[in-house]
């Protein structure tokens, strides 16, 4: 028996640390759990496989032009509605919650620039905002951009990253875009003047179907995802399965589809050159 009775204790439970939200991303590619910050610092490529992953638009131009050098043009063109599209959401609503969520106004942005002090005309799409689709607005800027650049006798260099192809919430107008733009680009080629097109993943649709597949030069991020209809769309209507690797860069550059595949760590310095052999 103890001398002062049973003795008595006390449990206590601590509580473990809680991780912050936002420092950790699961790679699409390879489900590797990555550290933000070592992303971030390698050009948001998966340093373990080399999946790209989704960058924004201003993100990619600090990445490919001289500092400071970029001029924004257009930036306070907005959509219409058309067609006072109705559904689960409105493309009103649609519109107004991509505009909060990304800070654009519409899926592109473009202007002029500096890349390695060669002056160019140069257009971003983002495929954060309606799956970077092309509507009036999309494709009134990359049209103004290609004149723009037919005008001063520059080359023009355009980033495509849309899923979404042709707009559907504005119709007709959105497929005239496809014409528009290739034409612009029609009279910028007599000028005898480069264009250079870069898709990242995804490239799809009445995009793919117009100025992104028409480039002088067509350059693809590796393992992107580029085409007119999806895989799963195709497999259901032809019924048949489609070979592994079907509509990725490396796939279609075994096809001739495209011209090159280039890392995004290399892009920059892989334009500059071309930029000199073409102009």
């Amino acid at each position: 028996m103890a001398l002062f009775g049973k003795p008595k204790y006390t449990i206590v439970r601590l509580k473990k640390k809680e991780m912050p939200d936002g420092l950790w991303t699961k790679c699409e590619e390879c489900s590797e759990t990555l550290y933000n910050k070592t992303i971030e610092e390698n050009l948001k490529i998966c340093p373990k496989c080399g999946y790209h992953f989704s960058i924004g638009v201003y993100e990619r131009i600090n990445m490919l032009l001289d500092k400071d050098s970029f001029r924004e043009l257009d930036k306070d063109m907005l959509s219409a509605d058309p067609l006072n599209f109705k559904g689960p959401k409105t493309y009103k609503d649609k519109l107004s919650a991509d505009q909060l969520s990304t800070g654009l106004n519409d899926a592109v942005i473009s202007g002029e620039g500096l890349l390695d002090n060669k002056k160019i005309n140069i257009a971003v799409t983002d495929s954060r905002f309606i799956m970077g689709s092309m509507g009036s607005v999309v494709g009134e800027k990359i049209t103004r951009t290609i004149e723009g650049a037919t005008k001063n006798k520059l080359p023009v260099i355009i980033v495509s990253g849309s899923g979404g192809g042709a707009r559907m919430y504005e119709g007709m107008l959105s497929l005239m875009q496809m014409a528009k733009t290739c034409a612009a680009l029609s009279y910028h080629r007599k000028a005898k003047l480069p264009y250079i097109s870069v898709l990242t993943n995804p490239t799809m649709g009445g995009v793919m179907a117009s100025f992104a597949g028409v480039g002088d030069v067509i350059i693809a991020e590796p393992k992107a995802l580029i085409g007119f209809a999806g895989p799963r769309v195709i497999e259901q209507t032809i019924r048949q399965k489609l070979p592994p690797g079907f509509q990725r860069s490396e796939f279609l550059l075994s096809h001739g589809l495209i011209d090159m595949i280039v890392s995004r760590k290399n892009l920059r310095a892989t334009l500059s050159q071309l930029l000199d052999y073409l102009t």
